[in-house]
């Protein structure tokens, strides 16, 4: 998505290859029609494989489906690519494909990726699709992956109460400056034994501390389609916390990690890794030694956990993709209007949608 400066293939393929106390990495079909993959598959070469955790996510068709610009490629539950009776044989495909480009014969975790409506609650998907290939060998654990936008919060607990029995794993978006709305599925991923990964976890950048101004990033950087003023105000939370970081001697990132860490059932964290083009950016290797580092155990206290907390405060900065009491017009792939049981989820949760799950002012 263009975020800073591009890495030659050396740089890039050492960057992710696994190693030097970061054990994990993950992938998306999606992500350049199969080249994330593929890229995957020479950093992980002559590698043995259980020196390594192999995190995969399928869901979007660009076997058949045709990118619709900035949307990106159609969901397979899309009924213009196919009716129910073949999400199956579609989502066996795609992991074999996908593991073929990795060059590895299991996903240690495999996640259903952006799903729509359906895809979050369609038993079909889940324990005729995804089950099945749990079954088969094809990977270890399953999990879901909202996004790329924020919010889907009833949808994820739907998903997660139905097929808590399925699901190992759920990732969110989460860091100490968006603790809205992701904090709200936690309570049910307790409830189901569900852990969850948190994204975006540097926050566009901002707790690499090398971001200064909105100024630095390039026309086609995907961040620059955020609200203006972001960086800015961004950069004075950072200092209101940046004292807490200081007394454990922590970076703003292992500061991030550390708090997002804290959170009820977060068990990984993965951030954005990105050469900055400003003069005297770190490196995105010294990025990644930074996030190696994060001290496995908390060592924030109850009280500065709240404190950044409330600094970090975000509730209603945005209008909430998935079902919402906003959404107005015909159902879309990442947006649609709540129905009966979503409000039953929500009752049952303590979520006011009206209230809770709406952009304030």
């Amino acid at each position: 998505m263009h975020f800073g400066e591009a890495l030659d293939d050396e740089r890039y393929l050492a960057l992710i290859r696994p190693g030097d106390d970061i054990g994990t990495v993950v992938t998306a079909d999606v992500y350049g029609q199969g080249a994330a993959d593929t890229a995957v598959g020479r950093a992980l070469r002559d590698l043995p494989r259980g020196d390594y955790a192999l995190v995969g996510m399928i869901g979007h068709d660009f076997y058949r489906g045709e990118r619709a610009g900035s949307k990106g490629f159609p969901r397979f539950t899309d009924p213009q690519l196919r009716a129910p009776e073949k999400y199956a044989d579609y989502l066996r495909m795609a992991a074999e494909k996908s593991l073929e480009r990795c060059g590895a014969d299991h996903f240690d975790l495999l996640m259903l990726h952006n799903p729509d409506r359906v895809g979050y609650g369609s038993p079909v998907v889940w324990e005729q699709g995804m089950a099945r290939l749990k079954e088969e060998g094809l990977t270890r654990m399953l999990g879901v992956a909202p996004g790329p936008a924020n919010g889907f919060t009833l949808d994820i607990i739907r998903c997660v109460e139905r097929y808590g029995s399925l699901l190992d794993w759920a990732m969110i978006i989460l860091n100490p400056f968006e603790p809205w709305p992701g904090r709200m599925v936690l309570p049910a991923c307790a409830d189901q034994d569900v852990k969850v990964l948190a994204r975006v976890v540097d926050y566009g950048g901002v707790f690499h501390d090398d971001l200064k101004a909105e100024g630095d990033l390039g026309h086609h950087d995907h961040r620059a389609f955020r609200p203006e003023g972001w960086v800015a105000a961004a950069r004075e939370r950072l200092e209101r916390i940046r004292p807490i970081a200081d007394r454990h001697g922590l970076t703003p990132l292992q500061l991030s990690c550390q708090w997002t860490l804290a959170q009820d059932r977060v068990h990984s964290v993965v951030p954005t890794l990105i050469q900055e083009a400003s003069p005297g950016a770190k490196s995105a290797e010294e990025q990644r030694a930074d996030l190696a580092a994060v001290p496995r155990e908390i060592v924030l206290t109850a009280d500065e956990i709240a404190e950044i907390g409330e600094v970090g405060d975000n509730t209603g900065c945005m209008a909430l993709k998935g079902g919402s009491p906003a959404h107005t017009g015909p159902e879309a792939a990442d947006a649609w209007p709540l129905d009966d049981d979503l409000r039953r989820i929500a009752d049952r949760w303590g979520i006011t949608p009206e209230r809770d799950l709406v952009m304030a002012g």
